[in-house]
């Protein structure tokens, strides 16, 4: 078995040397897709565009104006003079956010009134609104603390609040929404790679008819499957090499878990992911199909139904039950572990048997659609 099974490794070898398009496209494509999908997702708002309606234009504005703006979250603002200008920003996506300062801030502030500031948010995009409505808010409540404060210090007062809170963000200190999205990257462009690549290989053997002298050799059906994924094996954890060093050196993504956990972690993906790229191999008549179809299979559920962007608990039951057609939900879940969080096996174990269960379903539907075949034929 050993010495088929490496027999067919180095017949695929071969064809891939042959190919050497298609194996630059295999190494140099996935670090590609990290460097773009790293840079390109990103969901932390920088820069927002803000316009300001001074109706009050003193001092006290002018600080409000400062709380709200001096962070690297806002552009500079620009000020417009009344409030018929509002509209046209906002329609033109010239502004995200309109903050309106009433004529008698100033005056209320002096006799200890309540002011209402109103800000108007572009909510085309939900979530950037919320974001930029909390970076408003945190901006009012810090102008607020010192307002309170200078208050208290002119008459000699000083309060301490009884509860002080130390938060400490434990992970992804930064909140780098890159440190969050480049494990989920990995995952997505090795099952990509991994379907496509297998699949494409078995179904060229069918449409040179080379797979009828395979099937009449000495070879059992586990010493060609292994003997077809094996090169592919190597190419993706050459992929997975050079995505965390790309990772790291582009993102400061580090793995902080062990290697060794990660290694085999890798490894049963892989088995996954290959195997449901030989069951798309055995059910699609041409190179054509089997490409569209995996890149279906491969791309979007790991893109919507992984947790990849979309959180898994948040969406109806029906669709939870349904994201275990992906084996990138299991992976993602693993590679967060052990690259963000930096835990054991103990927490991962479970992800582990569903993966090894995931690759057991593919390898005994596509030996069963095989023999059906077979009869046919």
């Amino acid at each position: 078995m050993f010495r088929t099974t490496w027999a067919i490794a180095k017949k695929e070898f071969r064809h891939l040397y042959r190919d050497k398009r298609f194996l630059a496209i295999l190494i140099f494509f996935p670090v590609f897709l990290l460097a773009f999908f790293g840079y390109a997702v990103d969901f932390d708002v920088k820069n927002v565009k803000i316009a300001v309606l001074d109706l009050d234009k003193t001092a006290s504005s002018r600080k409000l104006i400062n709380e709200l703006t001096a962070t690297e979250y806002f552009a500079d603002p620009i000020y417009i003079n009344n409030a018929s200008e509002i509209r046209k920003l906002l329609d033109m996506k010239t502004v995200n956010a309109v903050v309106t300062i009433p004529e008698d801030l100033d005056e209320m502030i002096t006799r200890g009134e309540k002011v209402t500031i109103q800000y108007l948010v572009d909510g085309v995009d939900a979530n950037t609104a919320i974001i930029v409505a909390n970076y408003i808010e945190a901006g009012v409540a810090a102008f607020n603390g010192k307002f309170r404060n200078e208050v208290l210090s002119r008459n000699g007062l000083k309060i301490q609040p009884p509860i002080a809170i130390s938060p400490k963000i434990m992970y992804n200190p930064e909140l780098k929404s890159s440190l969050f999205f480049i494990p989920g990257l990995i995952s997505m462009i090795l099952i990509i790679t991994s379907v496509i690549s297998v699949s494409l290989s078995i179904v060229r053997e069918n449409e040179r008819n080379t797979i009828e002298q395979i099937r009449v050799s000495p070879v059992s059906f586990i010493s060609l499957l292994l003997g077809k994924i094996f090169p592919y094996l190597v190419i993706a954890y050459l992929n997975a090499a050079m995505i965390l060093v790309v990772g790291y050196f582009l993102f400061g993504v580090q793995v902080h878990g062990s290697y060794f956990d990660l290694f085999y972690s890798i490894f049963v993906f892989l088995l996954a992911s290959t195997s449901l790229g030989y069951f798309v191999s055995v059910i699609s008549p041409n190179t054509q199909v089997a490409f569209t179809l995996g890149a279906f299979v491969s791309l979007l559920p790991s893109l919507i139904l992984s947790g990849f962007v979309f959180q898994i608990e948040s969406m109806p039951w029906i669709i939870q039950i349904f994201t275990n057609i992906t084996p990138t939900k299991f992976f993602n879940t693993i590679m967060r572990a052990i690259i963000l969080r930096g835990t054991g096996i103990e927490t991962f174990w479970t992800q582990i048997i569903n993966l090894l269960i995931f690759t057991g379903v593919l390898v005994f539907l596509s030996i069963l659609v095989s023999k059906i075949k077979e009869r046919k034929a």
